[in-house]
């Protein structure tokens, strides 16, 4: 999975640097993100990269997480133009780039640009938002409202059946392949609640012997997804909730699609069912 950069480090501690030469800008616009994209890397631009005021860029930039030894900021407040070296590319199509602790990279960033994007503005009393001093979080300066970044938590089923696995597709957005019944916790849940949950609701099957299998951070959606392994109970007929599948399907072992990347939890899961490792 993509968060497995070694023997790369991941660093999300909190800091206060200044922002370097060295470091690494990860510039937004929406969904999208500025890097050169090469046939097997991806390059985030450098403060010399960048063809604009350079102070105005340090007045805005937010420290987010270091790789290995070097820093990786977020540039706030500033539209920086695509020339012929650096693109504006889609995080959904970064997702099967390569290096994958690239994609990573990217995917964080993503995440904390999202964050900061949707809580510009107290919830409460409408106030503009400031940066914390010692942690990551936003504070009101009127309410004292704190606010930090957003995790939700959510399940990734693998529903079996002797030799069989249950895969899905989803009704809608932009992901086409063969997946696993997922869904979100909701409140006062269990995560053993919610696997059974979101198996009825989708796919209407009762499961039994929910064993937790590996959870992984998912940028992508601002989750944290947690993936379990669970045998159908009684009788396998399945029940579409089509506001969400739109297909669900039992497939032998032999016949299950072997997933096109490996970064995600829902690949891992797959494959480790079709190498009979479960």
């Amino acid at each position: 999975m993509f968060q497995n950069i070694a023997p790369h480090r991941f660093y999300n501690e909190f800091k206060k640097d200044k922002l370097t030469d060295n470091d690494y800008l990860l510039i937004f616009k929406e969904n999208s993100l500025l890097i050169q994209q090469k046939e097997n890397d991806i390059l985030f631009p450098q403060l010399s990269d960048l063809n604009c005021d350079y102070s105005k860029v340090k007045e805005n930039v937010i420290y987010l997480f270091s790789i290995d030894e070097v820093n990786y900021y977020y540039v706030q407040n500033l539209l920086i133009e695509e020339n012929i070296d650096w693109k504006y590319e889609l995080l959904h199509n970064i997702r099967i780039a390569k290096p994958e602790w690239k994609v990573f990279a990217a995917a964080v960033g993503g995440q904390l640009h999202h964050w900061y994007q949707n809580h510009k503005y107290c919830g409460r009393c409408a106030t503009k938002m400031k940066l914390h001093d010692t942690e990551r979080a936003l504070q009101c300066p009127s309410c004292g409202n704190l606010v930090y970044p957003t995790l939700s938590p959510s399940v990734i089923v693998g529903i079996t059946n002797q030799d069989k696995l249950l895969l899905t597709k989803y009704a809608h957005g932009v992901y086409k392949n063969y997946a696993l019944v997922a869904g979100y916790a909701e409140i006062g849940e269990e995560l053993e609640e919610t696997v059974r949950r979101e198996v009825m609701e989708e796919v209407g099957l009762k499961v039994k012997n929910i064993t937790y299998y590996k959870s992984q951070p998912w940028p992508f959606s601002g989750s944290l997804l947690v993936g379990y392994f669970a045998e159908v109970d009684g009788d396998d007929t399945v029940t579409l909730q089509e506001s969400e599948l739109s297909e669900a399907t039992w497939f032998k072992r032999e016949d299950i699609p072997r997933p096109s990347t490996t970064i995600s939890l829902t690949s891992e899961m797959i494959e480790l069912f079709i190498n009979d490792e479960i």
